[in-house]
């Protein structure tokens, strides 16, 4: 436990922000599997409305550090690499 004011103080907002972080998390993760669900069942058109959700969830996400910036990247250019194999 924290023993002076201001650890307390930065325990209480570590725990804020990992409140945050997480509902992001979870939010980009959801947004992903659900372009891979249409991916794999082959609905194209689904699936493009669907990816530009999960771009719009990794860029916050990537803009509040919860994921760096490249890896944001890199999973937007492997999920539209995908959709473009999809026929």
């Amino acid at each position: 436990m924290p023993n002076t004011k201001s650890a307390i103080k930065a325990m209480k907002q570590a725990i804020r922000r990992k409140k945050r972080n997480v509902v992001k998390k979870d939010a980009f993760k959801k947004a992903i599997k659900e372009v891979k669900r249409l991916i794999l069942e082959g609905k194209k058109s689904d699936a493009v409305k669907a990816l530009s959700k999960a771009m719009s969830t990794l860029d916050k996400a990537a803009k509040t550090n919860v994921i760096h910036k490249n890896k944001s990247s890199r999973l937007k250019s492997r999920l539209s690499k995908a959709i473009s194999k999809v026929k």
